[in-house]
């Protein structure tokens, strides 16, 4: 039986504290535009200086997303991304970067594909594990059983509203890190989303030994290294993914998320 990357994923993030740094965590989704784009947009980020990689399993109720990755996501629904694409990103990704792999996905595609089956075939495909934004917690146990056979981790979604005892619960269930949104896909200003997002660090890390990674909207130098300076982690989503959207052709496309990578490590450098 193959084992997932939660080693790697945890070596990773101990690295960049060592460093006295932030890990810079970028997200793409799979399939956009295309399959192989999405690989090679992928390998990109990671030359460009990104510790971990989020891919996206494209879904078409994306309810925690906003406008940007939902249009990526229709792109890819559209060309006809399935599950084994998804797994294919992530084998490819991995075994040309060495870099940890996780899947970003809502807990339908997984239900639907077979709970073993897909943590089976992730783990096969190198991956480091889960993010699961709208799994409950209390109806996560079969996920998390499996997940631990295979050796991935589980990540958890925590946001401003949850309460003190509700953020104990999410963090004792979770591993590998914890993503903490401020308000997912929906952008408030940025000076109030810094400070709530600071405090939701704050109170997440009296619960839990686990790196904290925040995802705020955050899509340059100067956002990530203010994020740096209280986060375990500063997750970038939309930005590359509008780089991509933007770009006149695959090969600028990926030219810019690589620059983009670059900054944005540069900042992460708390310095």
């Amino acid at each position: 039986m193959s084992t997932g990357n939660i080693q790697l994923l945890s070596d990773t993030l101990a690295k960049a504290r060592s460093e006295d740094r932030a890990a810079l965590v970028a997200y793409l989704p799979a399939g956009f535009p295309t399959v192989d784009g999405g690989i090679e947009a992928v390998k990109a980020v990671i030359a460009g200086g990104a510790d971990v990689v989020e891919v996206g399993l494209p879904h078409s109720d994306p309810v925690l997303d906003g406008a940007i990755i939902q249009t990526a996501d229709d792109i890819a629904l559209r060309g006809g991304v399935k599950i084994a694409d998804v797994l294919r990103t992530v084998r490819e990704a991995h075994a040309a970067t060495g870099a940890p792999v996780l899947v970003m996905t809502y807990w339908n595609p997984i239900d639907r594909y077979g709970v073993d089956r897909f943590a089976a075939e992730l783990a096969a495909a190198g991956g480091a594990g889960c993010i699961l934004p709208d799994l409950p917690v209390q109806e996560s146990a079969l996920w998390r059983e499996h997940a631990d056979k295979h050796g991935l981790a589980t990540v958890f979604v925590v946001a401003p509203s949850s309460k003190d005892e509700r953020l104990a619960t999410i963090t004792a269930a979770g591993s590998g890190f914890v993503y903490a949104a401020s308000l997912m896909g929906v952008t408030g200003t940025r000076e109030s989303v810094g400070n709530e997002a600071q405090e939701l660090v704050r109170r997440t890390r009296t619960t839990t030994e686990l790196p904290v990674c925040v995802g705020l909207g955050v899509s340059n130098a100067v956002q990530a290294k203010e994020v740096a300076g209280f986060a375990d982690g500063v997750i970038v989503g939309s930005a590359f993914v509008k780089l991509l959207l933007d770009a006149p052709d695959l090969p600028a496309g990926l030219a810019a998320v690589k620059a983009l990578a670059g900054e944005l490590a540069e900042g992460v450098r708390r310095g």
